[in-house]
């Protein structure tokens, strides 16, 4: 079986999903995982699915025809296994006022120290009693073997006393 990995992009409308499965089930690949989203009007997502050898290309140009209805595919082949380490899983939230930076201070840390980002959600909303936009994250993160929760933990509190945002980092379940 190969793997690919697919991306996908199009302005938002009902029927996109339904379109996308369609095609890869008449094709048959196997639609293994996806993370897909609706912003600002485009519909966006990220999605693995196998098929038997020698179909990925007829899969790939049958995707390629999605473009008429308004939605982009970029086919990534990803044969490889993925060796993952026995590594701590922790999970970040963090939410205080917006503004610009936060995103970038956070993962600057976390790359700094070789920790793996696998999942990241974030959003802005108005807070309840004042109003104000809050900016808040959710994250899965993998710590190298050789980084401590603790040293991890000290670092980000101090970014974030700087940055004036709350964050909590505890193990992941």
């Amino acid at each position: 079986m190969a793997s690919l990995v697919l991306t996908v992009i199009g302005p938002d409308r009902p029927g996109l999903v339904e379109a996308l499965a369609e095609t890869i089930a008449d094709h048959g690949a196997n639609w293994l995982e996806s993370r897909m989203a609706r912003m600002e009007g485009r519909f966006a997502g990220l999605l693995h699915v196998s098929i038997p050898d020698g179909y990925a290309e007829s899969l790939e140009q049958a995707l390629e025809s999605l473009k008429e209805r308004g939605l982009r595919v970029s086919v990534q082949s990803s044969n490889a296994v993925a060796l993952v380490e026995e590594t701590q899983r922790l999970r970040l939230e963090l939410v205080g006022q917006d503004h610009p930076g936060i995103v970038r201070h956070i993962s600057h840390a976390l790359a700094e120290r070789r920790v793996n980002v696998e999942d990241l959600d974030t959003s802005v909303s108005s807070a309840p009693m004042s109003g104000e936009v809050l900016f808040r994250a959710r994250a899965s993160l993998r710590l190298p073997g050789d980084l401590s929760l603790e040293e991890l933990r000290e670092t980000l509190e101090k970014i974030a006393n700087e940055l004036m945002v709350d964050l909590t980092i505890d193990e992941s379940d």
